[in-house]
């Protein structure tokens, strides 16, 4: 079964197209890297893929649901970290993992189970009482994933997960992500602008630009395909040289997050 499998999916927002006819397939497993530069369509397509975005046409399917005919059934499916902080940090990890598995609906009698797994994973048992305003950069990071497995999903979006992190950390962090997904069966769907993290972690990459998927593959065929020696110039080869602007911010992200579950 594919984790997710994207059929014509197109969205408009007036007279701009944002992603024009994409069609993907995401095979189940392992990590999957969407690369592309600012203003390329990544994150009206992950908004679309992770229900926090209508379509204007086309289908989304994750793991065979369809996410817009069952939003609820596929949300169940879906964990997210947001490239942006989303912790309460006035809270410690305890009660933002408590809070997490109330809006999911995880059963009271495996919540504190799930929990104490889930921070023995990240190694944040020592910590589970500290507010999380006192945890570094890397801890939130773990914390959140933490809390995006906490409901069992089977597929995880993580948005520049290593952003603003040093190396040794960032690595750190690709070998729970990569841990996880051969332990546990998990599909990460990760954006990066880290191309030697895609190069290095992810088996199969999709680049976008203007709307399209413009190469997919691994990252020797990438190169290959684009002649060049490193992914990152394989990258500017396909998508060009031009600066680009920001696709969307946090307010954006925050303000849709609210609108989807203020339905529920």
């Amino acid at each position: 079964m594919l984790a997710i499998e994207a059929q014509d999916l197109t969205r408009q927002f007036g007279d701009f197209t944002a992603v024009d006819k994409l069609n993907l397939s995401v095979p189940e497993g392992g990590i999957f890297a969407f690369l592309g530069p600012n203003g390329a369509g990544k994150t009206t397509t992950v908004k679309m893929f992770s229900t926090l975005l209508k379509p204007s046409s086309g289908r989304v399917l994750l793991q065979g649901v369809d996410a817009w005919a069952q939003p609820m059934q596929a949300r169940r499916l879906l964990g997210i970290v947001f490239q942006d902080p989303s912790l309460d940090e006035e809270l410690t990890a305890d009660e933002n993992l408590h809070l997490h598995g109330d809006l999911y609906g995880v059963p009271r009698a495996t919540l504190n189970a799930r929990m104490d797994e889930m921070l023995a994973l990240v190694e944040l048992t020592e910590r589970r009482g500290d507010l999380v305003k006192r945890y570094s950069g890397g801890m939130k990071r773990r914390l959140e994933i933490a809390r995006a497995l906490l409901h069992e999903p089977r597929l995880i979006f993580l948005d520049e997960p290593t952003v603003g992190l040093d190396p040794q950390t960032r690595a750190h962090l690709w070998g729970y992500i990569k841990r996880l997904c051969k332990e546990r069966g998990i599909t990460a769907f990760v954006t990066t602008h880290y191309m030697e993290e895609a190069e290095r972690w992810a088996q199969r990459i999709a680049i976008m630009d203007r709307g399209h998927i413009v190469a997919e593959g691994n990252a020797a065929s990438l190169k290959k395909k684009a002649k060049a020696k490193t992914l990152e110039d394989a990258f500017i080869k396909l998508t060009g040289h031009a600066l680009r602007e920001e696709e969307g911010n946090a307010t954006d992200r925050m303000r849709m997050v609210r609108r989807v579950w203020g339905r529920r």
